[in-house]
Formats: structure tokens, sequence, C-alpha cells
């Protein structure tokens, strides 16, 4: 489970709090995050956030609800720049341009990680997917569920993160 069950709501997001809930990285990987300061503004406690970066692009991260928790994830993004196909992102099922979907792995929490076991899963390469499940029409670039309203897909990702999460904090 997290390192810290805190209350990370909007307005009240500190660094440190943040860094508090990474569950499958070392202290001193925590500590090198970059949070951009649009995170402090984010209610991770009922959005799934997600960014990379830009100081090591490889690198992005997700907060993602998971009960009365706030899991932090690591996340690595594969070689590359993502598929060069149209393609969905697991998390969102947002169907993307050619290069805006990528592999990215995280490495499983607990002594599994510390073994290298990881976790991959293709997600949109800027982890907008919060962003894109609210988007209303679709774009050329960006095409989201018609199907289903935006509360909809909001909570279908918040369902689809919490599962990913959980398969992160699982022994393998």
């Amino acid at each position: 489970m997290p390192r810290a069950t805190l209350e990370l709501h909007a307005g009240q997001l500190t660094d440190e709090a943040i860094r508090s809930t990474m569950t499958n990285c070392s202290r001193g990987e925590a500590h090198r995050m970059r949070v951009p300061e649009w995170v402090h503004g984010c209610d991770p406690a009922r959005e799934v956030v997600g960014w990379r970066d830009p100081k090591a692009p490889e690198r992005g991260w997700l907060l993602v609800p998971l009960g009365e928790a706030v899991v932090g994830l690591a996340l690595r993004a594969t070689p590359g720049k993502g598929v060069r196909t149209t393609a969905m992102c697991d998390l969102c099922r947002t169907t993307r341009s050619p290069g805006d979907v990528g592999l990215f792995v995280a490495a499983r929490a607990g002594e599994s990680g510390r073994k290298l076991n990881t976790v991959g899963t293709y997600l949109c390469t800027d982890l907008a997917c919060g962003d894109n499940v609210r988007v209303l029409r679709a774009t050329p670039r960006l095409r989201p569920d018609p199907g289903l309203s935006v509360s909809q897909r909001q909570e279908a990702l918040r369902e689809r993160a919490a599962a990913f999460a959980r398969t992160v904090l699982a022994a393998g």
C-alpha cells in the first residue's frame, strides 16, 4: 500500500505530500521527481493525474485514487517515439494519433520491484488521460469514446487506473 495516506485534495498539495505517495520507487527517486505547478491545483483523490518530467523525459508519474488513499506510481517510457499507428490508451481508452500512445513500464512495489519485475501498459505519451476523458468532440489527434458521457469516461478511467495500480502493488 502507499507509504502515506494523506489528504491530497485540490489546493492543498505540496511536493512532499505527493512524494510520500510514491509506492514503486526509492525515496531518492521520489525526491528527484519534479512536480509541475499545475499539479498543485488538482484533486488526486478524485481524478487520475499524470505528467512527464521535462528534465528526464523517459520518466512519468501518475497519482491514482485507490479507495481512500492516493497511490503514486513512477513510470518509465520505453525508448522511441510511441506507437507508429493510431492507437488507444489502456487507461483513458482514447484513440490517439501515431506517436501519441507509447509503452510505459512501472516497477512492481516492494521486493518484487527491487528484483526488477515490472508491469507494462500502453498510455498517452503526455500522460494527460485525466484531461483526455473530458474532451467533448473528437479531433484529428484525439478521439474519446463517443458512446460514453464525460462522467462515465472519468469513472472508467479511475477504475482502470486503480486496477493498474493494484497490479503494480501486488506481489509478483
